[in-house]
């Protein structure tokens, strides 16, 4: 995406402090809408997300230059007094603060939400943790895995018959980033009317609880703990996923009565809608073993591409279980500019995922890939914002500052 003139939240200047992903990942959406968001990176160590990856180019991490995009990069040692100095130097200087240390961390450094407000009234700190900033579990190591697990999710995954597994992703820490990037725009549009900053605690398992539907209101009211079900959805059918004879998988969701009756009618098995086991959404759903099987009979003798035009004509939804490849080579995926090229100075060219939400007035855009480098930007930054001189940088690099 090119020649966009300005983005939503330029003007807005965000400090990006911690690692791996829950943090980055907000602060790549704030970025992608054209914030200035300033990573700060120990001198030494630098991100871990860096290295990243079990799957790796030239030995460069491939999820770096993702999260990373649109960021300046700045090291700056925060366990020294004078690192903590110049990172208040800065806030004075930003809009918004986002960090996702354990609880406790900012303050040991003196870097605290009051000590922030004292320096600038109207920052915004937004804090991503494990268990958030109270309560008793709230000093615990938390990753997005113990997230997963404690907000119900990881319960709820997988079948009957077997443990519970993990989502493919990490989607507790990135649920928790998209968490933070909705408090931080509440934040910005209070502090528009009133001039106040405030701080924003998100917490992963509970922004991963707040998908979990009515689990809870099931146990409290009726004593429901909802169990494992697989690829199937209790008393909802058919919507679930059938072999194809070009052996794929395909999702078809016809279990709502219309879409039901057209989905009989492409099968070329019309009577089925006036069944008295298949006729309403709750006979469907006692008998969805029955006509998951009807379905799967007839997906079985058909391949893929045959089964989504039958399908698309007759107003059912269904889709391809796609894979990375799939995705690659999918026109909507394109035409909608979820697959960008960018170049990156080490990498070449590369594949990445494209910007969402849609903005019709203020798109966002990938204007770089990130930083290759710890402290690339530190005289842009420190210089530019702070209008240190040559000399005061080269004496805080030879103290280890930066």
């Amino acid at each position: 995406m090119t020649g966009v003139k300005e983005g939503a939240l330029n003007g807005i200047r965000v400090i990006e402090l911690g690692s791996l992903l829950a943090g980055p990942f907000c602060c790549r959406i704030l970025a992608d809408f054209g914030a200035e968001v300033i990573k700060i990176e120990q001198p030494e160590e630098g991100d871990i997300l860096r290295v990243w990856g079990h799957v790796k180019y030239d030995g460069h991490s491939l999820l770096w230059p993702i999260q990373a995009r649109n960021k300046k990069c700045v090291t700056l040692n925060l366990r020294l007094p004078e690192g903590q100095e110049l990172l208040k130097r800065l806030i004075a200087e930003s809009d918004v603060v986002v960090e996702n240390f354990r609880p406790g961390t900012l303050e040991k450094w003196n870097l605290g939400y009051e000590e922030m407000s004292r320096i600038n009234p109207g920052i915004i700190l937004t804090r991503i943790s494990g268990y958030g900033q109270t309560g008793p579990y709230k000093e615990r190591a938390g990753f997005g895995s113990a997230a997963g697990a404690m907000s119900g999710l990881r319960y709820l995954t997988g079948y009957p018959d077997r443990p519970p597994t993990r989502v493919g992703i990490s989607v507790e820490d990135s649920t928790a980033s998209l968490f933070g990037v909705i408090g931080t725009l509440m934040a910005l549009n209070h502090r528009n009317k009133t001039g106040k900053g405030q701080c924003i605690d998100v917490a992963l398992h509970e922004a991963v609880f707040a998908l979990m539907e009515s689990i809870t209101t099931e146990y409290f009211k009726v004593g429901s703990i909802r169990e494992r079900t697989g690829s199937t959805l209790p008393g909802v059918a058919p919507s679930n996923i059938y072999w194809t004879k070009d052996e794929k998988w395909v999702l078809i969701a016809g279990n709502a009565d219309n879409v039901f009756r057209r989905l009989a009618a492409a099968m070329g098995k019309p009577e089925l809608a006036e069944d008295e086991r298949f006729k309403s959404h709750t006979a469907r759903g006692n008998n969805a073993e029955a006509i998951d099987g009807i379905v799967n009979d007839w997906t079985k003798d058909r391949a893929m591409d045959e089964i989504l035009e039958i399908l698309d004509k007759a107003g059912v939804p269904a889709a391809a279980i796609y894979n990375a490849a799939d995705i690659a080579k999918d026109p909507h995926y394109l035409a909608r500019e979820m697959i960008l090229s960018v170049v990156d100075p080490e990498l070449g060219e590369l594949k990445v995922p494209g910007i969402i939400p849609k903005l019709s007035l203020t798109p966002g855009e990938v204007k770089w890939t990130g930083p290759r480098s710890k402290g690339e930007h530190n005289e842009d930054v420190f210089s530019g914002v702070l209008e240190l001189s040559k000399e005061e940088l080269d004496q805080y690099k030879a103290r280890g500052v930066i």
